[in-house]
């Protein structure tokens, strides 16, 4: 997988640069009802092919992702907590 593999995958499903486990899968459950060849006209097969692809590419990135747990990722992944550690003790 290329960079550019995983951002047009990114793409496909309409995720912003930033998108969590849980906003991955829930996008790609929605877009998967709307195009299910069940429910929807034939000439949409490829944009399901599509779909199907770019989710086992986000999948394959997520899944052997290295999480860093350091202190300045977590205040990157979550702002408000280093506000909070601002005011920490002042109250």
């Amino acid at each position: 997988m290329t960079y550019d593999d995983l951002q047009h995958a990114r793409r496909v499903l309409g995720l912003d640069e930033r998108a969590s486990l849980k906003e991955i899968k829930s996008t790609y459950r929605r877009l998967a009802k709307r195009h299910h060849p069940d429910t929807s006209r034939t000439e949409e097969l490829e944009a399901i092919r599509q779909l199907n692809e770019a989710y086992t590419v986000l999948m394959d990135y997520v899944t052997g992702y290295r999480f860093s747990f350091a202190e300045g990722e977590f205040y990157a992944q979550r702002p408000e907590e280093r506000v909070w550690k601002q005011f920490e003790g002042l109250m």
